[in-house]
């Protein structure tokens, strides 16, 4: 049985705009990295089993690594993020305001890219490209 540790060369990221509530940083937070998951298989590990054989749903093979960031750091990071061409997941602050999944489609859908007002933003691709597109994020605390 391998033991060595496992090394990624991709990164999975999550920026959140610094001002958020805590609530709405775990929400905002759930939301884009259900987008990662259900598009990109490559980042979803294989399913858990404890040790009486119930089995548990798989989840990200790698770390989730959470950034902050300013409104200006966000839309620098939504730039770059497009022009890199990484996938991508944001969550506008409309989506507060909406209940359930159509309207929240259809309040990013009304709002062009360069004026969507940004609350978060997930990111998922090679290391120095994510690393790249959160240029100026910090760890959050």
């Amino acid at each position: 049985m391998n033991t060595e540790p496992i090394r990624f060369d991709t990164k999975i990221a999550v920026l959140l705009r610094e001002d958020l509530e805590p609530w709405q940083r775990l929400n905002v937070t759930a939301f884009l990295v259900s987008g990662l998951g259900s598009e990109i298989e490559e980042v979803i590990g294989e399913p858990y089993e404890d040790a009486d054989g119930v089995s548990y749903l798989p989840m990200f093979r790698q770390p989730v690594l959470v950034f902050e960031g300013t409104k200006e750091t966000l839309k620098a990071a939504h730039t770059r993020v497009l022009n890199r061409a990484l996938p991508r997941a944001v969550f506008t602050a409309d989506l507060f305001t909406t209940g359930n999944d159509r309207d929240n489609r259809a309040a990013v859908r009304a709002v062009p890219t360069a004026e969507l007002d940004l609350v978060g933003l997930a990111v998922y691709g090679p290391r120095s490209g994510v690393d790249k597109v959160l240029k100026g994020a910090r760890m959050h605390p």
